[in-house]
């Protein structure tokens, strides 16, 4: 129901496992991997003004107040985004509900297997203490950020980012940059663009353009998750 079951073929995963191999960082984008409708309407439960909380993270702590973050310098700030509210899951609103599910499949066994067959390594979260905090919802506006940073952590084999944003402007910002082996990798946010990789790979460090300010109206989404190995 949710993927694109063209795109999850035996032939479709061999090629995504190649390419894989064959790019520094470790890395694949694969377009339209979910089923575009099913998205649009978690599009439009995102773009409702509600759930949204600022996230502030420093390269020292994540998840810093307000009066740490006016403490901090500016060269160690790197993360200032808006985070979906998961605390309000049991929540079952009609309108929030299919946001919800998607959050879900993204962390079940049907997805988790498709990832395991792409990157060859077994993921699961029967060890991971709270999974559902591994996947949610971003937005980042005009004036906020995503620095350059490292996702790798022990266990963390593969990172997936999703992007949400229907007819994005080429001239608009937010493109996610690789640094790569020998020179940055820069890959737009268009609309069920997913972007898979292995954060321990080289040139793995990653950051994102910034919006431009002519959009001061416009938001970034996309949702971000984080898998883990036995």
């Amino acid at each position: 129901m949710w993927l694109n079951d063209q795109q999850v073929t035996d032939t479709a995963i061999a090629a995504y496992r190649e390419s894989l191999l064959s790019t520094s960082p470790n890395h694949i984008v694969i377009d339209h991997l979910f089923n575009e409708a099913k998205l649009n309407e978690v599009l439009r439960v995102l773009q409702q003004p509600h759930h949204w909380q600022t996230q502030q993270h420093t390269y020292a702590a994540l998840y810093v107040d307000s009066a740490l973050w006016q403490k901090t310098s500016k060269e160690e700030r790197f993360v200032q985004r808006d985070v979906w509210r998961r605390e309000k899951l049991n929540v079952k609103t009609a309108s929030c509900t299919i946001a919800h599910e998607f959050l879900s499949f993204l962390r079940g066994d049907e997805f988790l297997s498709v990832l395991s067959r792409i990157f060859n390594v077994p993921l699961t979260d029967l060890n991971v203490a709270e999974p559902e905090i591994n996947t949610n919802y971003f937005r980042l506006g005009a004036t906020d950020f995503v620095e350059q940073h490292a996702d790798d952590s022990p266990g963390r084999e593969v990172c997936m980012l999703l992007y949400l944003n229907k007819q994005w402007s080429n001239h608009a910002g937010g493109e996610l940059v690789f640094m790569g082996d020998n020179k940055p990798i820069s890959i737009a946010p268009l609309h069920n663009r997913s972007v898979l990789f292995d954060p321990s790979s080289t040139g793995a460090e990653h950051w994102v353009k910034a919006l431009s300010t002519k959009k001061a109206d416009t938001y970034r989404y996309n949702v971000t998750s984080w898998y883990w190995s036995e």
